[in-house]
């Protein structure tokens, strides 16, 4: 008996083709309705997603069109409250403020978090590492309203900094500083560098300890010293830590407000304004809903175009 070989397109298919033929389409069938299943799981999270931030999202940029006290008839007015943000210093002096936070908020806290997390990792098997870390991350268990509160008190006339200034003999140099033009923002900016050490130290001591210690081993076999190890195998094998820190500290700078508001409320003279706490005075003191939503896009729109490039440059690429 002769077994007929199946026939393809008038060419001769060998069994084992054929039933991969037949499969084929059983398996893209099994693939799509595994995705769907995974689409179904995820529905209820991106419905809460599309409710409580996309619809909002789109609700603000609808109203930042508008000029409109939240009550009353609105009147489209186009793209003037965008433009209200270039021309106006109040609200672009706001943004300013906010930038300079960046350098309090992010660059120091990253830069002592990586001095900290590698000297903790040269005691990493001793009890003072893990008391370093707790003391150190305290300050992200705290509530902002309370930092801030503790602050004011420390850093009022009569507070404790003023208080052991004037113990070392350095009381011309006492002053209120929340309250004083000059330093102010800078105040500000040691309070969000406090909250915000114990934060990036965590996150790089993490990344330092899956770094292999034979780098190190290796290293100090040919003769270097901890500032060659810092800069030759630490700093490289963070990149991605110091990404994600880099990233949560800017956005913190830039979104910032509730430290400023317990502690200065933006002044003295909106010398510490910033965009989240001037969109706060615009929609619920002096009912410019639409401004408040153009100011409030803008802010979105900053932190993508900062946080965005941030991502990239730190992103790690295949070699």
């Amino acid at each position: 008996m002769t077994t007929a070989t199946p026939q393809v397109g008038g060419a001769a298919t060998s069994p084992p083709t054929a039933r991969a033929a037949v499969e084929r389409p059983a398996r893209r069938r099994r693939s799509g309705r595994r995705a769907w299943v995974g689409w179904l799981f995820a529905a209820p999270a991106f419905a809460v997603y599309a409710l409580f931030v996309l619809r909002p999202m789109t609700v603000s940029v609808q109203y930042s069109l508008y000029e409109w006290n939240g009550v009353g008839p609105s009147t489209f007015v186009g793209l003037r409250n965008y433009a209200n943000i270039v021309t106006d210093s109040a609200l672009y002096g706001a943004i300013l403020n906010a930038f300079q936070l960046i350098v309090f908020f992010s660059f120091v806290p990253v830069t002592l978090g990586l001095l900290i997390a590698t000297s903790i990792r040269q005691i990493a098997a001793s009890r003072l590492a893990v008391v370093a870390r707790t003391v150190l991350f305290l300050p992200q268990v705290i509530p902002l309203v309370a930092a801030g509160m503790i602050w004011s008190w420390l850093l009022s006339s009569t507070g404790f900094v003023n208080q052991a200034l004037s113990a070392v003999g350095l009381g011309e140099a006492t002053r209120a500083w929340l309250g004083d033009f000059t330093f102010a923002l800078p105040a500000v900016g040691v309070i969000g560098a406090w909250v915000l050490l114990g934060l990036c130290t965590l996150l790089l001591s993490a990344g330092i300890t899956k770094i292999d210690p034979a780098l190190y081993e290796a290293a100090r076999l040919d003769g270097a010293g901890p500032v060659r190890e810092f800069f030759a195998i630490t700093l490289p094998s963070l990149r991605q830590e110091i990404g994600v820190c880099v990233t949560v500290t800017v956005i913190a700078a830039l979104a910032s407000f509730d430290i400023i508001y317990i502690s200065t409320q933006g002044g003295p003279g909106g010398e510490t304004m910033v965009p989240g706490l001037r969109i706060y005075y615009l929609a619920f003191a002096e009912r410019e809903i639409g401004q408040a939503s153009a100011l409030g896009v803008a802010l979105m729109v900053l932190v993508l175009a900062v946080v965005l490039p941030i991502q990239w440059l730190t992103k790690e690429r295949d070699r």
